[in-house]
């Protein structure tokens, strides 16, 4: 049985971070798109998921994608992966274009300033994930004061993603947790962001990521109904494993590989490869 692994990534730092331990740093990540390439057929995103539905999908197939629309993405991930002859996939929440910053990134800042350690930080990102999401964002914009943030891509950095043949994706306007809304507003903050995307990139978005992306807990069965009827082709979760051919392709599997170095990176992968969903 021919199988995808798909990685998921969201930021790529310039210097290893004591604080967010599990995201790699430029060295880390050169390092693993090098060993990815020279074990996996990497594709870009559409073609592998082209290659899944038409059953034809080459041996040890891979792809990479990135979430939430950091600007590290362009800065930093596009010139390793230009390097190396990879393409990834981006998958945007579009409200932080331009200078926003996503609830966890107040929170981080937070933990910064008061010198909590990863397990502190962790705990208080739990604490609010799940709370309605004004509430969500009002406790934690209560905790830093208002700044200016470049932390997020611009539209041109963007633009410059999708210049560069990067694959462009929807991951919804604000990045909410679908299942907390009602239907009407869930639909209508996929369709706001897929339709920005298109406007800025003058290109069809047919590819979309579950935000955080956990089946029954952060969206559910009516959630992957929309997606037809919004003209996407494929819908990515977070449930850990492989896709085949045969997959439900408006949930298909990614997985994080979170370990630093090489060896237990590549045990992560070709374990991924035996665990199909």
């Amino acid at each position: 049985m021919s199988r995808l692994s798909i990685l998921i990534y969201h930021r790529v730092l310039p210097h290893p971070d004591p604080l967010l331990p599990s995201l790699p740093d430029v060295r880390q990540f050169d390092r693993q798109m090098s060993l990815l390439k020279r074990c996996f057929t990497v594709l870009p995103l559409g073609m592998a998921v082209h290659c899944l539905r038409q059953q034809r999908l080459p041996p040890r197939a891979a792809a990479v994608t990135f979430d939430d629309g950091y600007a590290d993405n362009a800065e930093y991930a596009l010139p390793i992966l230009q390097r190396h002859g990879l393409s990834a996939t981006f998958f945007i929440a579009s409200a932080y274009l331009n200078g926003g910053q996503m609830w966890n990134d107040d929170v981080i800042a937070h933990a910064r300033q008061a010198g909590l350690g990863p397990a502190a930080l962790d705990d208080l990102l739990l604490q609010l994930k799940y709370l309605p999401f004004e509430q969500r964002l009002r406790a934690a914009r209560s905790l830093v004061p208002p700044h200016d943030s470049k932390l997020m891509l611009t539209t041109s950095q963007l633009q410059t993603l999708a210049a560069a043949g990067m694959g462009i994706g929807a991951h919804t306007h604000r990045h909410p947790i679908l299942s907390a809304m009602a239907d009407g507003e869930a639909l209508a903050d996929i369709a706001r962001g897929k339709a920005a995307l298109e406007a800025i990139t003058q290109t069809p978005v047919t590819l979309f990521a579950y935000p955080n992306g956990k089946p029954g807990v952060d969206y559910h069965q009516r959630h992957v109904e929309m997606m037809g009827g919004l003209g996407f082709e494929a819908a990515f979760s977070t449930v850990a494993g492989s896709a085949y051919e045969g997959s439900d392709l408006l949930q298909l599997p990614r997985f994080t590989p979170w370990e630093r170095d090489r060896p237990r990176f590549l045990l992560r992968l070709l374990a991924q490869r035996w665990h199909v969903r």
